[in-house]
């Protein structure tokens, strides 16, 4: 009977959740580790685990032990608690932005953003063309499906982008600067045309969209002009750590929830409430570095990982079982690489900058990550893609986050040149 009891409790909700995160952040923590001796992103490493961890491996050798450890009906806390600690990231990757960099080249980052927009939803729409036939589910017409593929093709990661110039100590560079602002209005114009395409393939009225898009504009109002005084007063006092109390740390977390809130209820993302908060908190360099050192060792060690960890536990490899399919993943691939770091670099290079950092900058917005995962999951659930093309979807995604790492190092290398960070003091924590 106690035997009985203690294996009850095992199986309980709680406990499994413990046992699940406990997991995670060992399997990530060695995956990232190891793919971070051959200088790769620590983020390929989590979600590497996350596929070990799913369908594709563990899955695969052991389904009863797969069912056990991450049942289905397991998943929603995990899924929270991964999106905190995504929100306290960008946050934190809000607050390294340097504004007033970025406003001396505020023309450049909109020109290369749009740009590495416009030629992969091209390609996207082209290859639609000759997949729709194959790979598109019956009862959504081509525009709908056309119009997925094209902007699938043009997300860049935001939060993954973000963490690789973390790991890579450039997020205070100027290049670091440009490639975070040109991905996240690459990622606010994208969203923005997802919700259009999204309203297209529900067949809804395009008012909803209009009306979306004022709602948009007036949160970025309220920011600049509310939002930004408010922490302002709040701050205005605290210049070291003793000096911050409790209800100043609530007032700011506080503020950075209702922005969420706001930017979920708007419909583009969570994500760029808290970039934006990061962004329009008090440019005091030593509140910047104490709100850092509170924030950072829970988010990047302790709930990023279940993000990352969670797309894993998603991905079906098995699905891709001929090789035609691995021919068409090769091909979206390619035609992925080709208008997104190709744009970029063109784009970058007419708007000024040599070819080394247009390269690099093509290379940083290439990587699709896990926004690009987001988007798919969209399109898997509204029906727009089927399965097979999902998971060579994400391969895709995978292999343009991979390739970052060593195309950048392949760059330095042919132009002999290395980013150095502008301030090495207040460089964030690293895993």
């Amino acid at each position: 009977m106690a035997l009985r009891d203690f294996l009850s409790h095992l199986s309980q909700p709680i406990a499994r959740l413990f046992l699940q995160i406990a997991v995670i952040i060992v399997l990530s923590q060695l995956f990232g580790f190891v793919l971070r001796k051959i200088r790769q992103p620590y983020v390929i490493g989590e979600v590497l685990a996350g596929i070990f961890l799913g369908p594709s491996l563990l899955g695969y050798l052991l389904p009863s032990a797969k069912e056990w450890l991450f049942p289905a009906s397991s998943l929603p806390p995990l899924q929270f608690l991964s999106q905190i600690g995504l929100i306290l990231f960008m946050f934190v990757v809000g607050m390294d932005l340097d504004v007033k960099k970025i406003r001396q080249r505020a023309y450049s980052a909109v020109m290369i953003s749009h740009t590495s927009i416009v030629f992969p939803f091209l390609l996207g729409m082209a290859l639609a063309y000759y997949f729709y036939n194959t790979y598109a589910p019956a009862g959504h017409s081509f525009l709908s499906f056309a119009l997925f593929m094209g902007i699938a093709m043009s997300i860049t990661a935001f939060p993954v982008l973000a963490k690789i110039l973390q790991e890579r100590n450039l997020t205070t560079t100027p290049l670091g600067n440009m490639a975070i602002t040109c991905a996240a209005v690459d990622d606010v114009t994208a969203w923005c045309i997802l919700a259009a395409v999204v309203t297209i393939a529900k067949s809804t009225a395009i008012t909803s969209l209009v009306f979306s898009l004022l709602l948009l504009a007036g949160y970025l109002l309220a920011m600049r002009y509310l939002t930004r005084p408010l922490l302002r007063w709040i701050y205005r006092n605290h210049t070291c750590e003793a000096s911050f109390t409790r209800p100043t740390l609530a007032s700011t977390f506080i503020i950075l929830l209702l922005s969420c809130y706001v930017t979920e209820a708007i419909g583009v993302h969570a994500l760029f409430g808290a970039f934006l908060t990061g962004v329009t908190m008090p440019r005091n360099p030593a509140i910047r570095r104490i709100l850092k050192n509170k924030i950072e060792d829970v988010s990047l060690f302790l709930l990023l990982p279940l993000f990352f960890v969670l797309t894993g536990l998603r991905t079906k490899i098995g699905l891709l079982d001929s090789p035609a399919l691995w021919l068409d993943t090769g091909l979206i691939i390619l035609l992925a690489v080709l208008g997104k770091l190709g744009g970029c670099a063109i784009a970058a290079r007419l708007t000024g900058s040599g070819w080394a950092d247009s390269l690099k900058l093509g290379v940083l917005m290439n990587t699709r990550g896990l926004m690009e995962l987001v988007v798919l999951n969209i399109g898997y659930d509204l029906g727009i893609i089927s399965p097979a093309l999902f998971t060579m979807m994400v391969i895709m995604a995978l292999a343009t986050t991979i390739m970052t790492g060593p195309a950048i190092d392949l760059i330095n290398f042919l132009y002999q040149t290395a980013d150095q960070p502008t301030a090495p003091d207040e460089l964030t924590i690293t895993p």
